[in-house]
């Protein structure tokens, strides 16, 4: 139990997330607040800093999807926050000032040598991220004022639990080490993507791989994936072709001792190691995520919406009351409005046409009803063929049907080569990757309008996690063009071969027991592997965590799974039910706790796409919360402030549970 003036909490969690309220903490400390000592306990099993998913020991071949001069965890002028702006230095920044140090910044000779080659628009390796936020960390903590207190605990948090049985009191909290903290006046929760149980699909092929004696690697982060019992040259299944499939693709081809070269028509040519198993990918659409466009934007420049504005979304939100927002009915026409708007404007200009006829174009676009497009583009003169297409765009093959694999194999490098070259174009000269940056940068304002059951419940299971947020990752959240010429290198190579959409899995079983992999749109004989890889992330769901803190607090009813009013039912989600800002931990009777807190890829659903960075200069809502729960822990009365006669005698205390 604390003193007045004296604070004692405790973050959950030090990866981006908890390192940016740590980073809060701090500066509103030194702003003033009049606290005589606080102590902050920083709990993370790996490295405070980096956490578990950027730690610095993974491959150097793994590479973020985000560029080096759009990656923070410092606030700037353009953070609408009530705390202090307190700016620090990007990753391009810090590499930067690394590479100038040298030996002298005490990093060994691989991370000096990254930070010399790195440019503002290089994609980083994930690894090389991690060295940032370790440094970041330390920066912090060195610069912390004098009266705050830093603690690290590399250890798991397992149990919370109120010390004297009354929400309002000390908060204690146990770890795996057996360590306690019995007199916490505040609890942030931080953590990034933690470990699930199988869904039931999943733990039935992982039960009958077990039975045949296959391979069957479930949803995971691939850097904590040991693949080393996979053998040169055989076939190995991967379901998915989104990001993970490339962190799989890379650790399997130039993590086994493969290399890149160009020949002499500067086309890209991998030469293989001999290690390489064959490569075998598919997923439901039958091609990769877009490639992202080389960045023009700078660090931090960013599409900014005509239609879809706060104010805009304020309005709607008001005009509907208390009903909640339908998806398709009152956001996807105003998206898919801004996206299309910026691919005319963009092929516009490419033809020629001067600023302000544009201006006049994305006045007369923006402001047609539906019906009367065409005409507006009829009058600018914008051919049949190169008109937007959602339904090409999302089904790239249509409804084609290929005549065997040759031919699917054929068409998909010429798909891969366009979206390749597209993307060498640029974020905003290309009309295509212009555009579909757009939805990245809409990424906020859908937030204002989607979070905190902003939409009725069946619209957010079926339009926006069912379509929408699947859509947005195929086309926006895609890999480095570097990593589709890759992929071209591969196949081209022989190591890799995609078969197309409308691919099943079987398990054959018997003597020669394997998972079979076969097309309806690609005829060709089926093909065979003792190895599969889901190729995804864990789904985010709180009622199959095996996070052993997030099941204690949902096994004893201090956690509850989100809800979402529904038209006719509730839409129960699997993320941890929090309030608004600043996100205090709601428990499964709807009661939001004084001294906790939540945010990040946990409270997904709540929040819409939170495994999101921070980025400088665009106000990035990761820093707004994290300010928001700093100022809301520092200005909590001291726990010893709960009447003594509210609170239960001390015998009550069980850290393992609720008392019944």
């Amino acid at each position: 139990m604390n003193a007045r003036g004296v604070k004692e909490i405790c973050i959950v969690g030090c990866g981006p997330r908890g390192l940016s309220v740590l980073e809060r903490l701090c500066a509103n400390e030194r702003a003033g607040t009049g606290h005589e000592r606080v102590t902050v306990h920083v709990i993370d099993p790996v490295a405070a800093g980096p956490g578990s998913v950027w730690r610095t020991g993974q491959s150097q071949h793994l590479l973020m999807n985000t560029v080096a001069s759009q990656i923070t965890v410092f606030t700037d002028d353009s953070a609408q926050i009530e705390g202090p702006i307190e700016p620090g230095p990007s990753l391009y920044e810090w590499a930067r000032g690394l590479a100038l140090l040298g030996e002298l910044g005490g990093y060994d000779e691989a991370v000096i040598e990254q930070a010399r080659e790195i440019g503002p628009d290089t994609y980083p390796t994930r690894a090389l991220y991690g060295s940032y936020l370790r440094d970041a960390f330390d920066r912090i903590v060195r610069n912390a004022p004098a009266h705050v207190q830093v603690v690290v605990h590399r250890s798991r948090a397992v149990a919370i639990a109120d010390v004297q049985g009354v929400s309002g009191g000390p908060q204690g909290l146990r770890l795996e080490d057996g360590v306690r903290l019995n007199a916490l006046d505040a609890i942030v929760l931080a953590q990034g993507h933690v470990p699930v149980h199988l869904s039931p699909r999943e733990a039935r092929a992982a039960s009958l791989a077990r039975i045949h004696y296959l391979t069957y690697i479930t949803p995971s982060n691939p850097a904590d994936v040991d693949l080393d019992a996979i053998e040169p040259g055989q076939n190995v299944l991967l379901r998915g072709l989104g990001l993970n499939f490339f962190d799989y693709m890379t650790l399997l081809t130039a993590g086994r001792g493969g290399r890149y070269t160009r020949d002499a028509e500067d086309r890209l040519v991998y030469e293989p190691s001999g290690r390489e198993p064959r490569l075998v990918a598919f997923s439901r659409r039958g091609v990769p995520y877009h490639a992202r466009g080389r960045n023009e934007k700078g660090a931090t420049g960013r599409y900014l919406p005509r239609l879809l504005t706060p104010a805009y979304i304020r309005e709607l939100r008001g005009a509907h009351g208390d009903r909640s927002l339908n998806f398709s009915r009152d956001l996807w026409r105003v998206i898919a409005r801004e996206v299309e708007s910026v691919y005319y404007s963009t092929l516009l200009r490419q033809g020629g046409l001067g600023e302000r006829e544009c201006e006049a174009f994305l006045d007369d676009y923006l402001a047609a009803p539906d019906g009367e497009l065409a005409e507006v583009l009829d009058l600018y003169g914008i051919a049949e063929g190169d008109r937007w297409d959602w339904q090409a765009l999302s089904r790239p093959h249509g409804d084609r049907e290929f005549a065997d694999r040759r031919e699917f194999r054929t068409w998909l490098l010429g798909y891969l080569e366009r979206d390749m070259r597209e993307a060498d174009v640029g974020n905003l000269s290309s009309p295509l990757k212009s555009a579909l940056d757009v939805l990245r940068d809409l990424r906020n304002e859908i937030r204002l309008a989607v979070d905190h059951a902003g939409l009725e419940g069946g619209s957010y299971r079926d339009d926006l996690e069912g379509w929408y947020t699947p859509l947005n990752a195929f086309l926006s959240i895609g890999p480095p063009a570097s990593r589709i010429e890759e992929m071209i290198a591969l196949i081209e190579a022989g190591v890799l071969e995609l078969t197309g959409p409308g691919t099943e899995i079987r398990l054959e079983s018997g003597p020669d027991a394997a998972f079979v992999a076969s097309s309806r749109q690609v005829p060709g004989e089926p093909i065979r592997a003792r190895t599969l890889i889901e190729a995804r992330l864990p789904e985010i769901d709180l009622r199959r965590t095996a996070d052993p803190l997030l099941r204690h607090l949902l096994e004893t009813e201090q956690a509850a799974p989100y809800r979402i009013p529904g038209e006719h039912s509730d839409y129960v989600t699997g993320g941890l039910a929090v309030t608004e800002r600043p996100y205090q931990l709601l428990d499964a009777r709807g009661r939001a706790h004084p001294r906790r807190f939540a945010y990040g890829v946990p409270t997904e659903s709540v929040h819409w796409v939170t495994a999101a960075g921070i980025r400088p200069g665009v106000d990035s809502v990761t820093l707004g919360d994290s300010d928001a729960i700093a100022r809301a822990v520092l200005a909590l009365p001291p726990a010893t402030s709960v009447p003594a006669a509210v609170r239960p005698p001390e015998a009550e205390v069980d850290l393992t549970g609720v008392l019944i």
